[in-house]
């Protein structure tokens, strides 16, 4: 694998005009704010551990490669779910349709909830959502520690995909998309 560790952070923010002293950088609130401008689409990410299935609301999902077939997301470190991803062998990226605003709220509060919804399970022991617009089950093909969160990226193993509108995020919160 190549990646490459930038070994002084502060070095990389001065060469690229953002120095430590610069109040928008170091101010978390306004750094969150500008960064729910970007709108995402919004997924649940869910594996099997030796509990039982967990689950998680990230939108930062994203495709990275074609050949082979890879893919990204990121869980910050303070999660309480961390430790049930960062030791995952398999996962799997739901992508949700614009009608599922209530399982993005639900696995964005609890990992664990997983009642009254019709589950299957892949050969790896990955907990399936149903009716996703898309879903990538996936292999941990690497992690990258990446400051406050882990960056894990996962070889997509098999895919699911259906039309739909997706569940749109920003400003920290569901979006519908607007159609016109």
């Amino acid at each position: 694998m190549l990646h490459q560790t930038v070994p002084n952070p502060a070095a990389a923010l001065a060469m690229a005009g953002l120095g430590a002293g610069d109040p928008a950088v170091n101010d978390p609130g306004l750094l969150r704010s500008a960064f729910g401008r970007f709108a995402t689409g919004v997924t649940v990410v869910t594996t099997g551990t030796a509990e039982g299935p967990v689950a998680i609301t990230a939108n930062s999902f994203s495709s990275v490669s074609l050949d082979p077939p890879l893919v990204l997301w990121s869980i910050g470190r303070h999660s309480r779910r961390f430790d049930a991803f960062a030791e995952a062998s398999h996962y799997a990226v739901h992508v949700l349709a614009e009608d599922q605003a209530d399982l993005c709220w639900r696995f964005s509060k609890s990992g664990s909830d997983f009642s009254d919804l019709d589950l299957s399970w892949n050969e790896h022991g990955v907990p399936l959502l149903p009716q996703a617009l898309a879903r990538f089950e996936c292999s941990v093909a690497d992690r990258f520690a990446a400051g406050d969160h882990m960056i894990l990226l996962g070889r997509v193993l098999d895919l699911e995909s259906q039309d739909g509108p997706p569940l749109l995020f920003a400003g920290g919160r569901p979006r519908v998309q607007s159609t016109g």
